[in-house]
């Protein structure tokens, strides 16, 4: 009983909802703490982040807008940010307030610098008005804020050692196995999970939208008129959810270890796939929580942002589970699927939040269903091709190794293209 109230804490924790991509709309919580904080006009903003933050951020729609990038959401941040609404932050713009967020921009009082000498994921806001500065600090994971200060005094803060060395709610999940996650699924009491239906629905609701109004660039509609078989639709649905979510739709998704693409798949292929084989919904709810819990359970490992694209390496692998689980899979064909999914699809970089994720998240999908699909049939690839162990906690712990310690430039590399291109 203890440990299913664990996590289902970690569930509460990390299945949320997000509005606009997770890295610009972190850096907008930060900052509208910091405006909350300085109690006056800010007259200019400083904007420290880490490679990945300013690679995610850079080509990204903002929701409720045409505009792109970590600067224009620090801006809205400034103008209609509420630090209360969280992932949620910028859900008050409207076009008015969209060109007030310009016109400060114009006046060039932002500045946004990498923070070169940190691990892992980091955001500083310094807010300078006349009378005021305040200052907030966002370590390790994107809501978690270690330092306020005003003035140069501390208002609240964690030292070095409880960020780094303390485990956060979202790392207790190593405590479980997934034989113990499965186990969770297979016997916590429906009624403490139901609220996983709220993100089959919201992200339902952005796939609807994409497909009716033809959002981004057309890929979801093009997987969707290709073939009429379910899985092609669990494919079209999702990269179309996608599309609209980096082309700056207005509608909030349902997030998973701290990314609204990695809800999308976690979430839809699953409830697609359940639906379009009329299953009963608990069973679909519970698969879909299997989903998350693995997609958790490895981004401890890879970290919340990392060189490999967390939407196939991470939610596509949980949702690889959460089909084997959905068909009826045992413990070994689950584990079976997750090993599968890493063998096929781990070398996939993450080169930024953009609207071409949404391809991303449809190789994810499509890998998800073959290795769920080869594991319900026995077919495994065997443990010790590449970096597969004999089990599969050791094989994620792998692949957290692979992208931590044997990626540890590619994110420089890959950002200095980026910016390359811009030239």
């Amino acid at each position: 009983m203890k440990n299913n109230e664990l996590l289902i804490r970690i569930l509460k924790d990390q299945v949320v909802p997000a509005l606009g991509c997770t890295e610009p709309t972190a850096v907008a919580y930060a900052t509208a703490k910091a405006k909350e904080l300085l109690e006056e006009e800010v007259e200019h903003l400083d904007i420290y982040a880490d490679r990945n933050i300013l690679k995610n951020g850079k080509e990204v729609g903002i929701p409720g807008t045409n505009e792109k990038g970590i600067v224009v959401a620090a801006a809205l941040a400034l103008v209609v940010g509420k630090s209360e609404y969280k992932l949620e932050v910028l859900r008050e713009v409207t076009n008015e307030r969209l060109e007030e967020a310009i016109k400060l921009i114009d006046k060039n009082i932002f500045d946004l610098k990498l923070k070169k000498d940190t691990v892992g994921l980091y955001i500083e806001v310094v807010a300078k008005g006349k009378n005021n500065t305040s200052r907030v600090v966002i370590k390790k994971t994107h809501m978690n804020v270690v330092l306020v200060e005003k003035n140069g005094q501390c208002i609240s803060s964690q030292n070095e050692e409880q960020v780094n060395n303390k485990p956060s709610l979202r790392d207790r999940i190593r405590e479980f196995t997934i034989a113990d996650l499965k186990e969770f699924v297979d016997t916590v009491d429906y009624n403490s999970i139901q609220f996983i239906k709220d993100g089959i629905v919201m992200n339902r609701r952005m796939a609807d939208d994409a497909m009716k109004y033809n959002l981004g660039i057309g890929l979801g509609n093009m997987f969707k008129n290709q073939k009429s078989d379910i899985e092609q639709y669990a494919k079209a649905i999702t990269s179309a959810a996608s599309e609209a979510r980096m082309s700056g739709h207005p509608l909030p998704v349902m997030s998973s270890a701290g990314s609204g693409n990695h809800g999308l798949v976690a979430v839809l292929p699953i409830a697609v796939i359940g639906e379009g084989l009329k299953l009963e919904e608990e069973k679909i709810i519970r698969s879909v929580t299997l989903s998350h819990l693995i997609t958790v359970y490895i981004k401890t490992y890879t970290g919340a942002l990392s060189p490999v694209c967390g939407c196939g390496v991470a939610a596509g692998v949980g949702a690889s589970a959460g089909l084997s689980y959905l068909l009826n899979g045992t413990l070994v064909q689950i584990g079976g699927a997750i090993k599968n999914m890493i063998a096929g699809i781990s070398g996939m970089i993450c080169d930024g939040a953009k609207i071409g994720c949404s391809y991303k998240l449809a190789i994810a999908v499509n890998a998800a269903v073959d290795a769920s699909k080869m594991a319900n049939n026995n077919i495994f690839i065997p443990s010790g091709d590449g970096i597969l162990d004999e089990s599969v906690e050791k094989t994620i712990q792998n692949l957290g190794r692979v992208s931590n310690e044997g990626m540890s430039n590619t994110d420089d590399i890959i950002l200095d293209v980026m910016m390359e291109a811009c030239n």
